[in-house]
C-alpha cells in the first residue's frame, strides 16, 4: 500500500484558504489520470513566505498555487518567472523544477476560458475591473490583450488602482485606461458593459457585503465575480434581481486549475471540456 511518502506533493499557499475548494479539484484530476500525487492547502503568513518557499525545495514539492495575499510578493523569492509573468506582475503557479523555483500564471488563461465557454465577447466593450491585486492584474491585462474598448480600474485604495491602471496604458497605450474607488464616482456606469469582481468582498468572512452599489447600470450588463465559494455573492444576488447575466468563478478556477496542472506535469492540451465538465459535477456538493 501507498504512503503519501510515496507520492508526488503539490499545495496551495495563501491566507486565508481553508475555504478552498482547489484540493478537490486538484486530487480529483489526480484520480481522473491515475497520477500518483496529492495536494493540500498551508495557511501562510507574508513574514513566513522565504522561508516556506526554501522548505519546498528541501521537501522536493513538486509545485504549489499561489493565492491572495501572495500572488504578487512572491515574485522576489523565486528563481525564474514565465514571460507573461514579467507583463502581470503576478504569480498563481509555481513549478519546483530541480530545484528551481519558476513562477507562472494561469489566472488571466482561466478567465477567458471561461468566458469562451460562455460564449462571451469583449472586444471593444467597456470593462469595469473591481480591485487591484493579483487577480485584477492578470484579468486586466488579459483584457486589454482581447481588444477590450476601455478598462476602468476601481479599487478600495485609489492609489493602487492608479498603479493598475498606469501599468496596463504602459502596455497597450491603444486602450483607454481609467481608475476610481469603489464608490465609482467618475464612472459613466451606462457605458459598462461587464464588471468583474476581483476583490475578496463577499467571500469569507464577507459574505454579506457588496463590494459596489449595483444600481444604475444599462440593462443588458454582465457580472462576473470571480469568488467560487459562496456560489452566490451578494454582488452576484443584487445583479441577478437587477435581471443582469451572472457568471461566478467555479469557470475560471477549474480552468486555470487545468493550466496548472499541464505546467506541472509538462502536458499540453488537457481536454479542457471533459475534465472541466467531470470536475464541475464533483464540486457541486462543496458550493453553498
Amino acid at each position: 500500500m501507498k504512503t503519501i511518502k510515496d507520492k508526488d506533493i503539490y499545495c496551495l499557499i495563501g491566507n486565508p484558504v481553508s475555504k478552498s475548494l482547489s484540493p478537490i479539484i486538484h486530487n480529483s484530476y489526480f484520480e481522473l489520470i491515475g497520477e500518483n500525487s496529492i495536494y493540500f492547502t498551508f495557511e501562510i503568513k507574508e513574514e513566513e513566505l522565504e522561508l516556506i518557499l526554501e522548505a519546498f525545495k528541501i521537501l522536493n514539492v513538486k509545485g504549489f498555487n499561489v493565492t491572495i495575499p501572495h500572488k504578487i510578493t512572491i515574485i522576489n523569492y523565486l528563481d525564474e518567472v514565465s514571460e507573461n509573468v514579467k507583463v502581470l506582475g503576478a504569480v498563481n503557479t509555481v513549478r519546483n523544477l530541480n530545484g528551481k523555483l519558476i513562477g507562472f500564471n494561469t489566472d488571466g488563461k482561466g478567465f477567458l476560458k471561461s468566458l469562451e465557454m460562455e460564449k462571451i465577447d469583449v472586444k471593444d466593450k467597456k470593462i469595469l475591473v473591481l480591485g487591484a491585486g493579483g487577480a485584477a492584474n492578470a484579468i486586466s491585462v488579459s483584457l486589454a490583450m482581447e481588444g477590450v474598448k476601455s478598462i476602468i480600474i476601481a479599487n478600495r485604495t485609489i492609489s493602487k488602482a492608479e498603479t493598475l491602471s498606469d501599468r496596463i496604458s504602459s502596455y497597450f497605450p491603444k486602450i483607454e485606461v481609467k481608475y476610481d474607488s469603489l464608490k465609482l464616482e467618475n464612472v459613466k456606469k451606462k457605458e459598462v458593459d461587464m464588471i468583474v469582481n476581483c476583490t475578496s468582498v463577499g467571500m469569507y468572512p464577507n459574505q454579506t457585503e457588496s463590494p459596489i452599489d449595483i444600481e444604475g447600470f444599462k440593462e443588458n450588463l454582465i457580472v462576473y465575480d470571480i469568488i467560487y465559494k459562496p456560489k452566490k455573492t451578494r454582488l452576484l444576488q443584487l445583479a441577478e434581481f437587477k435581471g443582469y447575466k451572472t457568471i461566478n468563478g467555479i469557470s475560471m478556477l477549474i480552468n486555470q486549475g487545468l493550466c496548472s496542472q499541464e505546467i506541472w506535469l509538462g502536458k499540453k492540451d488537457l481536454f479542457f471540456l471533459e475534465n472541466f465538465e467531470k470536475i464541475r459535477r464533483i464540486l457541486k456538493n462543496y458550493i453553498e
